[in-house]
């Protein structure tokens, strides 16, 4: 009852075999593969056929969670990189509205006390014009000094030599 195998499926495993034997005779006399089987490492290695697969099978597993790993730290370190960009930009536009915040204030409280200077100044240099007028002077004062005038001869006795 059992069928028997077609022939082509017998030619086709024994075309997988050649093509098997001759990846391993290339592997084999790759001069990478010959100096490594000639070190002491290889050596012991070719002694001691177990651990050599047990080495081979510890690699191909681990080969997975360690590129998981190194995934893991490129990604994190990207995204720290772009964090830091985020974070350094956030700070510059913050401080940029802050200083320009504070610059439009000292602009307004410039423009406030100059108009305060201003205002003083006229107001002081009316008060001085108003009290020094010849109007005045002359009729409080027939000398027609000023009376907020200082005269020379004043501080003539603190002088001497």
């Amino acid at each position: 009852m059992a069928k028997e195998e077609p022939p082509s499926t017998s030619k086709d495993l024994q075309e997988l075999q050649r093509k098997l034997s001759l990846l391993i005779e290339s592997f084999q006399n790759n001069p990478k593969v010959v100096a490594f089987m000639k070190s002491p490492a290889g050596q012991y290695l070719d002694r001691h056929p177990f651990l050599a697969l047990t080495l081979l099978v510890f690699v191909a597993m681990s080969a997975v969670p360690v590129g998981f790993f190194v995934l893991l730290v490129v990604l994190t370190s990207l995204a720290a990189l772009v964090g830091v960009m985020l974070l350094e930009g956030l700070v510059l536009s913050v401080g940029g509205i802050s200083l320009l915040c504070i610059l439009c204030g000292l602009g307004l409280v410039s423009l406030a006390v100059s108009g305060m200077i201003i205002a003083s100044y006229v107001v002081v240099s009316s008060l001085i014009s108003y009290w020094c007028s010849p109007r005045l002077l002359t009729q409080q004062n027939p000398s027609g000094d000023c009376p907020l005038a200082v005269k020379s001869a004043d501080f003539e006795g603190l002088y001497q030599e």
